[in-house]
């Protein structure tokens, strides 16, 4: 079957919101094996702070992209791509369903739209000089000479994540093309169905807050000293996500862990309003329910159900398109 033919089912929306268990349902349901689209469950070690699935999840459903790199290693979109479309070929060897779930937009369209991402070389040289200005003058100052050259793909990058403004800055540098544009598609249009999940605001920002609270009583205090402790600097690289960078400052004594606390979930609820930037809800691609809804796990079955009978009835039709059964004798 070839990558066109494949189908994919996406699981998709902002943090918090029940991607998780909605994908192994659907994967006990249908045969189904999870590929993470999420730019941090790809680290080791950081297991309660990027709400990775459990052990217990896990044994549920066979998952994909997780806890394959340390915190100080690279991982972009075009690695993403790279070991996403081998996944998914091995798991339609076994005859399952591929289900992306996850929370990084750019990810999740790379895969959908079938881009293509030039893989560049590190330019180790740009990137020393980078980091050292950014220490030397600050973080926003890189931030804002992105904004100045790509305003869209600085929307989508916080001002604290040196180093994917970096690795931004770097394209440009290396190929004169903008960051948001140097993607191409490369003709394959994927056979998937993108079920989006999301719920009034303020609920989910009242779920991401007891989520927070709940991620402190499971350890996620230790879980920091832990990475400290192995030499990651907090607020660096993948450790910029929220909770990890304000953990972080506590430990420096820069903030109480109450601030910290509450910091986290501000920064979770703004990490929100960025994902929304990539799943909009007029968006054509995406079918949404509400999270909340009390018939969720039935309305994801009925989409998937007729997505699944629509792609088999395709299916029939190309391979004899008479509409008659190949070796009918006529």
């Amino acid at each position: 079957m070839s990558e066109s033919q494949t189908p994919l089912l996406f699981i998709v929306g902002p943090t918090g919101v029940g991607k998780t268990d909605l994908a192994i349902d659907l994967a006990v349901r249908y045969k189904g094996e999870i590929i993470g689209a999420d730019s941090r469950q790809v680290y080791r070690h950081m297991d309660i702070g990027t709400a990775k699935p459990t052990a217990e999840q896990r044994r549920h459903a066979p998952h994909h992209l997780l806890d394959i790199l340390n915190a100080d290693q690279n991982f972009d979109v075009a690695t993403f791509l790279s070991i996403a479309r081998a996944a998914v070929a091995d798991i339609r060897r076994r005859d399952a369903l591929p289900i992306i779930a996850g929370g990084t937009g750019q990810y999740i369209w790379a895969l959908h739209d079938g881009w293509e991402v030039p893989q560049l070389p590190p330019d180790t040289e740009f990137r020393e000089a980078k980091t050292l200005e950014a220490e030397q003058k600050g973080a926003e100052v890189l931030h804002e000479e992105l904004m100045a050259i790509d305003p869209v793909r600085a929307a989508q990058i916080h001002p604290q994540n040196v180093r994917r403004v970096i690795r931004a800055l770097e394209i440009r540098q290396a190929t004169n093309l903008l960051p948001s544009q140097s993607a191409e598609r490369s003709g394959i249009l994927v056979n998937g169905l993108v079920i989006g999940l999301t719920m009034e605001r303020k609920k989910l920002y009242e779920r991401i807050d007891r989520r927070v609270d709940a991620m402190m009583s499971a350890g996620f205090l230790a879980e920091v000293k832990r990475l400290a402790e192995m030499g990651f600097e907090m607020g660096k690289g993948p450790l910029a996500s929220p909770g990890y960078r304000e953990i972080g400052r506590f430990l420096d004594g820069e903030m109480t862990l109450d601030e910290a606390v509450d910091r986290t979930k501000t920064q979770t609820h703004r990490l929100v309003r960025r994902q929304y930037s990539w799943f909009k809800p007029s968006d054509p691609r995406i079918k949404w329910l509400d999270a909340a809804g009390f018939d969720l796990q039935q309305r994801a079955t009925d989409l998937v159900d007729r997505f699944l009978a629509a792609k088999d009835a395709c299916d029939t039709i190309a391979q004899h398109p008479s509409g008659r059964p190949s070796d009918e004798i006529h």
